[in-house]
């Protein structure tokens, strides 16, 4: 048996077992629902996850924090890397009609401690290793065995996967060849070679340039339609035009979930932008939480989140979008408002 660790050629996961050498074993039912309840870690006198409680079924999830908010921490936890001090994680599956939580085939959920339950897993850390001399092909085929798959399937597998990413016609070449983005993307393919139902992407577009991360972006919307995608990111932008929910999470709690749409609306009348000169920012910037400021014509346009409108100075209320939302949670300093 091979479980899924970190580090080196690790987020991977034995798929074999009882019924399903051949292919990826996939769980019957149309609905799924990953249940995180009550889950925390502590080491020693530090709390890295704080009695997190989540219900996520099918779709895309941007889990969102600041560095050392506690999302790497949490993801462990929900790939069974590291074991929670307390609470459960879970995955259930039945068919719509069904009450939330339904059972599985052998009656209940699939512990995150199961190896069934990371039959139905696919992972992708920060830091994943891969063997420079591989082809893309032999790299895949290499977590394919890893993970238990048939070789017929998985090479057929492989080849699908190559396409998605758009990695085909480069596959015999060597990864040390690849860009940065093509390095991640066979690191993605790898991720879903045993079709998973819950993904877990840690940072998946980290030091892409923009056209690569649009790519990632893409990918990733387009297998969600059948899985639960956790995709972690302290970017927002990777997150704000494919997530089903954005999971705010602040040293370790949740500090809010819901749709972008939705936090966004929560912010109405707080996010502003005014015209001033250098002085008046002086005076003022101790008293605003600054999202970003323009020079022009020699006077600065300021956008800038505050629970009421500047005394003094003349200002509009605009459209909050998530880097507004993200700047009211996740701040430090004065201007913090949550």
């Amino acid at each position: 048996t091979i479980y899924l660790v970190d580090g080196g050629t690790a987020g991977f996961c034995r798929v074999g077992g009882k019924g399903m050498e051949k292919e990826s074993g996939r769980m019957g039912g149309s609905h799924m629902e990953l249940i995180v309840d009550r889950v925390s870690k502590q080491y020693g006198s530090k709390i890295a996850v704080d009695r997190v409680s989540l219900k996520l079924q099918k779709g895309v999830y941007g889990l969102l924090g600041a560095n050392g908010a506690g999302k790497t921490t949490l993801m462990r936890l929900i790939c069974g890397i590291l074991k929670p001090t307390s609470g459960t994680v879970s995955l259930w599956a039945g068919d719509k009609e069904e009450s939330s939580g339904g059972t599985l085939a052998g009656g209940g959920g699939l512990d995150v401690s199961t190896e069934e339950y990371r039959a139905h897993l696919g992972y992708l850390p920060q830091d994943f290793g891969y063997y420079p001399d591989f082809s893309g092909m032999k790299f895949l085929l290499y977590m394919a065995a890893l993970k238990g798959l048939d070789k017929s399937y998985a090479k057929k597998r492989a080849l699908e996967l190559l396409d998605l990413v758009g990695l085909k016609e480069v596959y015999r070449k060597k990864i040390k060849t690849y860009s940065g983005g093509m390095k991640q993307r066979v690191l993605m393919a790898q991720a879903i070679m045993n079709d998973p139902e819950i993904l877990i992407l840690d940072e998946p577009t980290a030091g892409l340039d923009p056209k690569e991360r649009i790519r990632i972006r893409n990918i990733i919307s387009e297998i969600a339609m059948d899985k639960i995608v956790i995709f972690a990111t302290h970017v927002v932008s990777d997150i704000e035009q494919i997530a089903k929910e954005a999971v705010m999470l602040k040293a370790g709690k949740i500090a809010a979930v819901n749709t972008p749409e939705a936090l966004c609306d929560m912010l109405e009348g707080k996010v502003f932008e005014a015209e001033m000169s250098q002085g008046e920012l002086e005076r003022l910037e101790n008293q605003l939480l600054i999202r970003n400021l323009v020079k022009r014509d020699g006077r600065l346009i300021v956008r800038f989140l505050s629970e009421t409108p500047l005394v003094g100075v003349y200002s509009s209320a605009v459209r909050a979008d998530l880097e507004d939302v993200y700047l009211y949670y996740f701040a430090n300093g004065k201007g913090a408002m949550a």
